[in-house]
């Protein structure tokens, strides 16, 4: 199993409105990189959940359940998504400022790469983010 973290502005889309529909095609992702990762995903990986912008925090989980396929609101290129199934919340979010202040954390694409809307994580930053984050 991977771990990926997706980041999407909870005004756009937040986690209690995914927990709410369960499943939800992840779609609109228009950066190459990402895409590349949207395509790597394999069913049953999990996935962190982080609200961008204004909250930047990992708020809660979710699970890979199809893997890439065309992506429907694609216009014109070579997009793909994936079906993801909401999991649960954080017992407690972990903010952007916790996730940075703790340097076994440094390597994650979310302080290298803050722009980038999906990202892998590797299993030993994994393992840290679910403790934290008391899931």
């Amino acid at each position: 199993m991977n771990y990926w973290l997706v980041k999407q502005e909870p005004e756009a889309y937040s986690f209690a409105r995914f927990q709410k529909e369960k499943v939800t095609t992840w779609t609109g992702v228009r950066n190459f990189q990402a895409r590349n990762n949207l395509r790597a995903m394999k069913v049953g990986d999990r996935v962190f959940y982080y609200h961008s912008v204004e909250q930047r925090e990992i708020v809660g989980w979710c699970q890979v359940v199809r893997e890439a396929y065309p992506d429907p609101s694609a216009e014109e290129g070579d997009w793909s998504c994936v079906d993801l199934k909401a999991l649960e919340a954080a017992k407690k979010p972990l903010g952007l400022a916790e996730i940075k202040s703790d340097s076994r954390l440094f390597s994650l694409p979310l302080i290298r790469q803050s722009r980038l809307s999906v990202m892998p994580i590797g299993p030993i930053e994994a393992k840290i983010l679910i403790s934290r984050l008391g899931i």
